[in-house]
């Protein structure tokens, strides 16, 4: 095959490259319509999920209203762990309380009693109203609370379970279960419902 003169060989050779070049041009360009404009990620935006947290996640779990003078961990506080005459049918004679597992705290059954409440609002606070005379007894690892009123306590008042102490080192969701014996032949114990307590770290409250 003859060959092509030189100067038509580096004319040609010019034009490979300049061809190369603006192809390699377009390339670039095209890319740059096509891709999407680059920005900074957005921040990720939230609010508090609208939901409940609960240790016993069942139907048959029932939400007892309580009012605490302090939710801080460490913090000495007042417990009124409350029960209203909806939230019961009959008259107790014996109320018990479980005390979660988690709850490092110390209940001294001198620090505890039973009481007529008289519920708060915007212009009174939740209190004890009453002292209703009962036996207290907290159990030996401090997880039970029995209460052993003089007599039965009729379902028609508004009662609740004063305590005073320390809230516990760790914040967190704790659940106390109320747990109630009728007058009657046989001894049973019925579930009433919980006092779920959030005790939050220092300065969050």
């Amino acid at each position: 095959m003859p060959s092509l003169p030189r100067e038509r060989s580096h004319s040609l050779g010019l034009i490979g490259r300049l061809g190369t070049a603006s192809l390699g041009a377009l390339a670039v360009a095209t890319a740059t319509v096509l891709s999407p404009v680059t920005t900074p990620p957005s921040l990720a935006q939230g609010t508090p999920g609208l939901m409940e947290f609960r240790w016993e996640n069942n139907k048959d779990y029932r939400k007892l209203y309580f009012f605490t003078t302090d939710t801080t961990r460490m913090q000495r506080a007042e417990y009124y762990l409350m029960l209203r005459p909806k939230d019961r049918k009959t008259a107790i004679l014996k109320l018990s309380i479980s005390v979660p597992s988690h709850f490092d705290s110390k209940i001294d059954p001198k620090q505890v009693k039973l009481c007529k409440m008289s519920e708060g609002g915007m212009l009174k606070r939740t209190r004890c109203q009453q002292t209703i005379p009962a036996t207290i007894e907290v159990s030996e690892n401090g997880k039970t609370i029995d209460i052993f009123p003089e007599t039965p306590i009729s379902d028609k008042d508004t009662i609740g379970v004063y305590m005073n102490v320390f809230n516990p080192f760790n914040a967190g969701m704790y659940q106390f279960n109320a747990l109630a014996q009728a007058p009657g032949d046989i001894p049973v114990s019925g579930y009433l419902g919980s006092w779920l307590i959030q005790i939050v770290p220092n300065g969050s409250n």
